[in-house]
């Protein structure tokens, strides 16, 4: 039996179901290749925590990204929102934002304060990234701090 609605297709019914599966694979498979963490590897700098949605599905991934190239919060999100919403089927946004120091020689992360543009990101959710990211890191957090 042919559906009704995809007869020019030549596709029959069972075919048409899986597509919903077929997207949502697709979307799962996209976003676990996106590294949930990406940090300069020294200094203080700013940092976002970024929700990325699939906007072919409910599916999505937070991801923080840190650089001390930055500004603002605001150009980190500008950046990173653009390179992954440019191939299509993502949508980003961003969830706050703070402050990193990053010292690798001592294998120390803290995360701290605030974005006067998107508000504080919830830190402890950063932070749990980071420590699988960097799991040999003594990782911490505070809401002090600007």
């Amino acid at each position: 039996m042919k559906c009704f609605s995809v007869v020019a297709l030549n596709l029959d019914c069972s075919v048409v179901k899986l597509l919903p599966l077929a997207f949502a694979i697709m979307s799962a498979d996209r976003l676990a290749k996106i590294p949930e963490v990406d940090l300069d590897p020294n200094g203080v700098f700013k940092y976002v925590l970024i929700r990325v949605h699939s906007k072919d599905d409910d599916s999505h991934v937070d991801i923080v990204r840190g650089y001390a190239w930055a500004e603002y919060h605001a150009d980190i999100y500008d950046r990173v929102a653009g390179e992954l919403e440019r191939g299509g089927g993502l949508d980003c946004e961003c969830l706050g934002g703070g402050r990193i120091k990053h010292d690798s020689a001592a294998k120390k992360i803290h995360v701290y304060g605030y974005s006067m543009g998107f508000g504080r990101a919830k830190h402890s959710v950063s932070t749990e990234k980071i420590k699988t990211h960097y799991p040999d890191y003594e990782v911490t957090w505070a809401d002090e701090g600007y």
